[in-house]
């Protein structure tokens, strides 16, 4: 016993990383082996093959995780925060493997689903602690960014491109890539119907693409990495912290926790409230609808702007279910107001709780903290209920004699506003034919579309914050003022510049668009084309009806925008011609003449 002991000693301290290794290429050969009997092999013998190929695999990862998982616990004498994620990884395989082999009341998780999910668990976490991050070589975190979104939109293309993928029309290179970066960019356009093309297989993609898209795949894999290895590197906290925005080291890890934490709670409530609006006659089995539930809050909260509804929410059997609507309409808006905004107004609410309780209760003095709900929380807040009023309330006023029509109730009509003035902001639902709304309404939302939602939301255009700054701006120059004030603040001149470069490249990236679409479409109008330009760049995802019949040139044209609008044009100038180079000299000041 000593000498097995002293083994697993020996192993645990000196061979961890070749442990780990053969777990990570047995959890990758498992992978691929999943994805190529759930998604390519349509034979129905060798599929029986793959799937027990796949079983010996799972039992095999079930194995390795419980050694590798009690071994450590036994050379370590205790349990550590590394050994969580172990430990709850072993229980939920444990749990398959009896599910399978006994059944009855656990029959649920005998389907091929739960061990599918186990697998790719195990792949993720190994995947994550192998590239955290790039400790041997450094990249530019800006750069990784970027590469990060291509390296998804890639696999999302290569999985797109599987032959199970789709129902009835397999998707060409160009339509696999379109979807993938759609999806990746959380756009919404698309050039196939996905409720009736795609399979489930297919719209699972789809729905993981948009989740990690969404949040940003480097979120995700930190979120991994850290939950799965038990830490972060110093250098990892660095890298991290550029990459999320956050300026103080030791709030790099609460802050990712945090952007998780918060998408997979409303995401959840979102589910729910979706789940009870739906009408279970549409479906048929209990877990088709809790599968639509979840793909609408996913895609909903994301800003994504994919349905797996036949003709949208224009389908007649949600076109008036006004629950339906304002359940995802709330998904999209929490979804804009971004992830620091939420959490701000959740502390916020959890202050004033705690001193209502300190006060009224516990009678104790209660110690004021100023500033809980921060200056940019404020300001986006302002900004975000300004826009939802004046759209939704324009949006009734201009469609009263045209689509609302169709609304017989006032409940109906202000329903309708509220989802449809909204989703043109970023989301990409419509529940209205766009070729049927008022000129003056299309006008509106092309402009909704540009000024788009808050920043670190998951949401395009070009931010409420930016237009906001920039007219304030003007409006400063108007009175002879030099700077820029708003609640007792001076707005950094920084700020200023970034929201007019922001704002000019926008239009110069929109009006290149247009131009490109309108040589490689020529046959197509110019108001859909420059429709479809604004949208892509925005990343809403609304359409006037052309994005599948569109030229394999401007669907590519479109993939580029989309991309572009996704990351920001400015972000991606920053990463390839940053000037890291400090002067220790300044110019003398001119004025130049307007």
């Amino acid at each position: 016993m000593d000498s097995v002991y002293s083994f697993l000693k020996y192993i645990f301290r000196y061979k961890k990383k070749t442990v780990d290794q053969i777990v990570f290429y047995v959890s990758l050969i498992s992978a691929v082996m999943m994805v190529v009997h759930v998604g390519y092999i349509t034979d129905p013998i060798i599929a029986k093959t793959t799937d027990k190929a796949v079983v010996i695999l799972y039992y095999g990862l079930f194995l390795f995780e419980i050694i590798r998982t009690s071994s450590s616990i036994l050379v370590a004498r205790r349990i550590n925060v590394s050994h969580y994620t172990g430990v709850m990884v072993s229980a939920y395989f444990l749990l398959i493997t009896i599910s399978r082999m006994t059944g009855g009341f656990l029959s649920t998780f005998a389907k091929d689903e739960w061990l599918y999910l186990g697998i790719a668990i195990i792949f993720l976490s190994e995947l994550s602690k192998n590239s955290l991050f790039f400790d041997n070589f450094y990249f530019n975190p800006t750069i990784l960014f970027v590469i990060s979104f291509l390296g998804l939109i890639i696999l999302g293309a290569f999985l797109l491109m599987l032959p199970r993928t789709t129902i009835e029309a397999p998707l060409s290179f160009v339509d696999a890539f379109f979807m993938a970066t759609s999806a990746v960019c959380i756009t919404g356009l698309s050039t196939t119907d996905i409720s009736t093309n795609f399979s489930v297989f297919g719209q699972s993609v789809i729905m993981a693409l948009i989740q990690v898209g969404g949040l940003g795949i480097m979120t995700f894999t930190g979120f991994f990495g850290y939950f799965f290895s038990g830490g972060f590197s110093f250098k990892n906290q660095l890298m991290f912290g550029e990459i999320l925005g956050e300026n103080k080291l030791n709030s790099v890890i609460s802050t990712l926790l945090t952007i998780i934490f918060i998408t997979l709670l409303f995401e959840f409530i979102g589910a729910i409230l979706i789940f009870s609006s739906l009408d279970a006659k549409h479906f048929d089995s209990l877990g088709e609808m809790v599968f639509f539930s979840c793909f609408h809050a996913i895609s909903g909260f994301c800003n994504a702007g994919f349905t797996i509804i036949k003709d949208g929410v224009m389908n007649d059997s949600y076109r008036f279910n006004y629950n339906f609507q304002l359940a995802v309409a709330s998904m999209f808006i929490l979804g804009g107001f971004g992830f620091g905004t939420i959490f701000n107004f959740y502390t916020w609410v959890q202050e004033k709780v705690k001193s209502i309780i300190q006060r009224l209760i516990q009678k104790k003095s209660y110690r004021y903290k100023p500033q809980v709900f921060s200056f940019n929380s404020r300001f986006i807040v302002v900004c975000n209920v300004t826009v939802i009023l004046l759209a939704t309330i324009s949006f009734f006023v201009l469609e009263q004699d045209h689509s609302l029509m169709a609304d017989k109730s006032s409940f109906g009509k202000w329903a309708t506003s509220i989802f449809m003035a909204n989703s043109t902001r970023s989301a990409g639902f419509n529940s209205v034919d766009l070729n049927f709304i008022n000129i003056p309404t299309l006008i509106m939302f092309v402009t909704l579309m540009w000024i788009g939602v808050s920043p670190g939301s998951t949401g395009g255009g070009v931010k409420v914050t930016t237009i906001a700054i920039a007219l304030m701006n003007i409006v400063a120059l108007a009175k002879g003022k030099e700077s820029i004030e708003i609640y007792k603040r001076k707005i950094a001149s920084e700020s200023v510049n970034k929201a007019f470069a922001i704002i000019l490249l926008s239009v110069l990236t929109i009006t290149l668009s247009f131009i490109l679409l309108n040589f490689s479409d020529p046959n197509q109008q110019m108001i859909p084309l420059l429709f479809e330009s604004v949208s892509a760049y925005t990343t809403c995802g609304l359409s006037m009806g052309i994005t599948s019949s569109l030229t394999a040139t401007s669907k590519i044209i479109l993939m580029f925008t989309m991309f572009v609008g996704r990351v920001g044009m400015l972000t991606l100038l920053v990463a390839f011609i940053k000037n890291t180079k400090n002067k220790s000299y300044i110019y003398p000041t001119e004025k130049v003449l307007f």
